[in-house]
C-alpha cells in the first residue's frame, strides 16, 4: 500500500515548529493500450504492439504485469496440437518515467491443405525488456519447442519442450503409424499436453488463471492433438483458449490468450491457427 508522506508545517501559533497535515499522495499516471478501471487500479491492455509510457511516477512507482506470447499452430492431417504461448507475470516491478516498447506475438498459422505440415510458430511478446516466446508448433513428427511445447505425432515422437524463460509445459507424445497415427496435445501454462493413447489423441494442457484485468481469466491453453483416421477420439483444447481437434479439422486458439491451435484430424486435416498474445499492466491510480 502507498503510505502518505508527512510534510513540515511553518511556524505555529506558539512560535515553534510542528508537524502539519500529511502531503497529498501522488499516484502513477501512464498512457498506452486500452485503459480500463478496476476499483483504485488502472489496467492497460495491449493486443497490438505499442508503447506504455509513464508520465508521472507517483510515490509507489511499481506495476503488476502479465506477458503472454503467441501460441503455436496445430499440425495438419493427424498432427500434434499447438503449444500455448509462454506466460510471465509478476507484481511490484519498479518503473521509471519513460516509454516502454510493447510487442505482441501473433498466433502461429494452421494449415488449410491436405499435406502433412507442421504448424506455424507463434510470435514473441515483449514488455519491460522481458522476452516471452511463442513458437511451440504442433508437429508432424516431434513437437516443436516453445513457450509451451507442441504435441508430437506418430509413435516414438515426443512433444516439444517449454522455454525456461517463462511459465510453460511440454507437449504430449504421438502414437501409432500410417493412417492410424495419433498425436499429443500441446502444452499449456498450467499443465503439460497429454500423450496419445490406443484410442484417443492427447488433450491440450490447461492454462493459468489471472485476475490482473479485474476478473479471473484463464489464458495460455494448449491445442488438442489430431489423428489421420477419424475413428479415434479427437483431443480437446486446454482451458485458456486452446483449440480442439475436431472431425476433419482443428479449431483455432482464442485471440489474445496465447492458446495453441488444434491439430487437424482426417484426410483433409485442416489445422487450427493459434491465438495471439497479450500484455496487461496494472497499477494504483487513486
Amino acid at each position: 500500500s502507498i503510505m502518505p508522506r508527512l510534510g513540515l508545517r511553518g511556524n505555529n501559533s506558539a512560535g515553534g515548529f510542528g508537524f502539519g497535515a500529511a502531503a497529498a499522495i501522488e499516484y502513477m499516471v501512464a498512457t498506452g493500450g486500452t485503459i480500463t478501471t478496476d476499483g483504485d487500479f488502472k489496467v492497460h491492455t495491449f493486443t497490438g504492439s505499442s508503447t506504455f509510457t509513464v508520465t508521472q511516477l507517483g510515490d509507489d512507482g511499481t506495476v503488476e504485469y502479465l506477458i503472454i506470447g503467441g501460441g503455436g499452430g496445430g499440425a495438419s492431417r493427424g498432427g500434434g496440437g499447438g503449444g500455448a504461448g509462454g506466460y510471465k507475470t509478476a507484481a511490484n516491478l519498479s518503473v521509471t518515467e519513460t516509454g516502454y516498447s510493447i510487442t505482441i506475438g501473433g498466433g502461429g498459422t494452421g494449415n488449410s491443405n491436405s499435406n502433412d505440415v507442421t504448424g506455424g510458430a507463434g510470435g514473441t511478446s515483449v514488455g519491460f525488456g522481458f522476452t516471452v516466446y511463442g513458437d511451440g508448433a504442433g508437429g508432424q513428427n516431434a513437437g516443436v519447442d516453445g513457450g509451451s511445447g507442441g504435441g508430437g505425432s506418430r509413435a516414438g515422437n515426443a512433444g516439444g519442450n517449454a522455454d525456461a524463460g517463462s511459465v510453460g509445459n511440454s507437449g504430449g507424445a504421438g502414437a501409432g503409424s500410417g493412417t492410424g497415427r495419433r498425436s499429443g496435445g500441446g502444452g499449456g501454462a498450467g499443465t503439460a499436453g497429454a500423450s496419445a493413447t490406443g484410442s484417443a489423441n492427447g488433450n491440450g494442457g490447461n492454462g493459468l488463471a489471472s485476475s490482473i484485468s479485474g476478473s479471473s481469466v484463464t489464458r495460455s491453453g494448449g491445442g488438442g492433438g489430431g489423428s489421420y483416421d477419424t475413428g479415434y477420439t479427437p483431443g480437446s483444447g486446454g482451458s485458456g483458449g486452446g483449440g480442439a481437434s475436431v472431425a476433419n479439422g482443428g479449431d483455432n486458439g482464442t485471440a489474445n490468450t496465447g492458446g495453441g491451435g488444434g491439430g487437424g484430424s482426417g484426410t483433409s486435416g485442416t489445422s487450427g491457427t493459434a491465438g495471439s498474445g497479450v500484455v496487461i499492466i496494472r497499477y494504483q491510480f487513486q
